[in-house]
């Protein structure tokens, strides 16, 4: 194992030093319930937005945190669910009366310990509002979920979701907003290799050479298929093809994210994008926006994975709206 590291145990409290010393100013950082907070949380009259999971993702989440996204986000140990008393911790730090909206992956682990938070957060007076994201299609329950497992279309909501929340729109509405960007989305990942979790030492699973695994989790987890590596344009239709027979984007243009597993280069990156693109525009689909580029990552992990969100004009205009956090900025001075 090769890797830019201290003690494997110590990976997550050492990279928050990190984000603290990188980002002053934008965030801060609460060390003992290991939270990612903007600067300026909470904010009186705004709805507060609280994500989380497993570290490893990075960006995802922390790299959402600021104007325009996330108010906190939790940070599990690693591809490890949030306690409940970290959620816990996020919610009331972001609290300022006007309630909390959960943005949640569907991994059963980030499901109960939110959903226990919650229950907690409610006790003390706090109104919280969960939207549960799963938009994988490669596979119905896995290791780690029951249904749909949660990838790209987090980045999505959480984007959709913390415009809606920065317009003072009441906490009601921010849920259901994020919950209809959460129902438009569909992903679909590839694997070109694993990752080493650094307490592990050693990779997740092993490919032969000249193989590739179709339908991964961002944890590592099996797909559907282990395969014969074949090129990009192959790739493309094996991503894509699952995700329109799951979702109806024939008559509304789609948000698009073509996004790396953390080890792929941009260089590549981009040609997938533009085999993808090739593939959307023969389907008849209109392409309204495009992300490119590694926004929910499984470690060090080589491949890629494909979201689509089936947008409306109001989906757009949350979208475009301006964002500035570490990971995604646009619109602001």
């Amino acid at each position: 194992m090769r890797k830019l590291i201290n003690d494997p145990d110590a990976v997550v409290a050492d990279a928050l030093r990190g984000v603290e010393a990188a980002h002053r100013g934008m965030l801060r950082v609460d060390h003992l319930h290991r939270l990612i907070l903007r600067a300026d949380a909470p904010r009186p009259g705004k709805v507060g937005l609280v994500s989380g999971g497993g570290s490893g993702h990075e960006p995802l989440h922390g790299g959402y945190v600021g104007a325009g996204m996330l108010d906190a986000a939790c940070c599990g140990e690693i591809f490890t669910s949030p306690t409940p008393d970290q959620i816990l911790a996020a919610t009331t730090a972001v609290d300022a009366g006007a309630g909390v909206l959960h943005i949640v992956k569907n991994y059963t682990g980030d499901v109960l310990n939110f959903e226990m938070a919650a229950e907690f957060a409610a006790a003390s007076g706090v109104a919280v509002e969960t939207v549960l994201v799963a938009d994988d299609v490669a596979v119905m329950d896995s290791l780690f979920t029951a249904g749909r497992r949660g990838v790209g279309g987090t980045v999505l909501v959480e984007k959709i979701a913390g415009a809606a929340a920065e317009q003072g729109r009441d906490l009601a509405a921010v849920a259901e907003v994020a919950r209809r960007a959460a129902s438009a989305c569909r992903s679909m990942g590839l694997a070109l290799s694993s990752c080493t979790v650094p307490a592990v030492g050693r990779p997740t699973f092993d490919l032969a050479d000249g193989e590739f695994e179709l339908g991964i989790g961002i944890h590592g987890e099996p797909g559907r298929e282990r395969r014969p590596l074949v090129g990009a344009r192959d790739l493309a239709h094996l991503l894509l093809d699952p995700i329109l027979k799951d979702l109806d984007v024939t008559d509304a243009p789609v948000i698009a994210l073509c996004n790396g597993m953390g080890g792929t280069p941009l260089l590549e990156l981009y040609l997938m994008w533009g085999e993808l693109s090739a593939a959307l525009a023969a389907s008849g689909v209109t392409v309204a926006r495009t992300l490119v580029g590694n926004y929910i990552t499984s470690l060090e992990m080589a491949g890629c994975s494909l979201t689509l969100l089936r947008a409306d004009e109001e989906l757009l205009d949350l979208y475009d709206a301006p964002v500035d956090t570490p990971a995604l900025r646009w619109g602001c001075r």
